[in-house]
């Protein structure tokens, strides 16, 4: 608790908005990629301690609110049709697909498994010799080690009734669609402190000299708003550099052991983002000689791909061209309990900050 409250020292977090304050001399908008800043900002009260001039916006960085409608679909066909045990983080299960949510599914009787680890599926498996059990691996490089390590536990061990329906984005292909798009107005990111401890920071780079934008790796308690003064710095300065403000966990090089386990597994394959579109080499797909594994393969999935629900602006959130609370159906049609989006129901959705934390004065700003 002495370590955490450290990170959470009021006058420490006055001070850095007292500096920032200080030093801002014109607009800037700067994106937190990753849906944890989201709600750690909101939470905190820090968007309304920030000056006027400084806007925040919430990125595509909740790899829930990114699962695209026909990967959920795909879930819920193998849930339904399939007689399989289908495993998932308790994100997923409230998210709508184009007709149902997997929690509706398992209420009508199909066989749907809250996990906390992949590896608790395998075990499934190993319980269960005569069922199918797959693990439905959302998430970004973060959780991509994890999810890799059980298809290699999973072999290691014979275990052959285990698969794993693989949605893994990437984040720095989304930056550069981000920045590729010609609505797009942002100055500076914030990258997301968890990806950069399994990755590194090397990938980063070519972002920032192509594309002339400060990125600074970021925490997730209050104090680590000191990323944001490292940005305005930047930004006051007229530079574009790569920092790192979370350098007690993120090394320049990563975990070079977690990236060596996802890509025994993995390789990098085109992704569709949900509400954003296809990204080339943006996403994780099982390599060919994990091949039995792979759910797509093994069940052998061909869905068509289904159309976004024309009230929800997820897209357009996520790509910071609006925020939460511009959506007409904030809090009214969409809410927790009947979501038009994943943003909504996902513990990383920028609308669920807004929903459960954010005041009167930021909800009417």
């Amino acid at each position: 608790m002495k370590y955490l409250s450290e990170f959470r020292d009021a006058t420490t977090v006055k001070d850095l908005v007292d500096t920032i304050k200080r030093i801002t001399t014109k607009p800037w908008t700067i994106m937190e990629i990753c849906g944890g800043q989201t709600h750690s900002l909101v939470k905190n009260g820090i968007l309304e301690m920030l000056p006027i001039e400084i806007t925040m916006v919430h990125g595509p960085g909740c790899p829930v609110c990114v699962t695209p409608l026909g990967i959920n679909d795909e879930a819920i066909y193998l849930a339904e049709s399939k007689n399989v045990i289908l495993c998932s983080f308790g994100d997923m299960l409230r998210v709508p697909g184009s007709k149902k949510s997997l929690l509706e599914v398992k209420a009508t009787g199909a066989d749907v498994r809250i996990v906390y680890s992949p590896l608790e599926a395998v075990k499934l498996a190993q319980d269960n010799p005569a069922t199918e059990v797959v693990f439905f691996a959302v998430g970004f490089e973060t959780t991509a080690p994890a999810n890799a390590l059980s298809v290699v536990h999973a072999h290691k061990l014979g275990v052959n009734n285990f698969s794993i329906l693989a949605s893994h984005v990437l984040v720095p292909p989304a930056m550069e669609a981000i920045l590729s798009d010609p609505e797009t107005r942002i100055d500076a990111f914030l990258a997301a402190g968890h990806v950069c401890t399994i990755m590194g920071m090397e990938e980063y780079e070519p972002i920032v000299e192509k594309y002339k934008v400060p990125i600074v790796v970021t925490g997730f308690e209050p104090v680590d708003l000191s990323g944001i003064l490292m940005t305005v710095i930047q930004l006051e300065r007229g530079e574009a550099k790569l920092e790192n403000q979370y350098a007690r966990v993120v090394q320049q090089e990563g975990n070079r052991l977690a990236q060596k386990t996802i890509y025994e597994v993995f390789e990098i394959s085109d992704r569709t983002w949900r509400g954003i579109g296809e990204i080339p080499e943006s996403g994780y797909e099982v390599k060919n000689e994990y091949a039995r594994y792979n759910a797509r393969k093994k069940f052998n999935l061909n869905l068509k791909p289904v159309p976004e629900n024309a009230e929800c602006i997820s897209g357009a959130i996520m790509k910071g061209l609006k925020k939460p609370i511009q959506c007409p159906n904030f809090g009214t049609q969409c809410n927790p309990e009947h979501p038009l989006g994943a943003p909504m129901v996902s513990s990383e959705g920028a609308c669920a900050a807004y929903y459960h934390y954010a005041n009167n004065n930021l909800v009417k700003s």
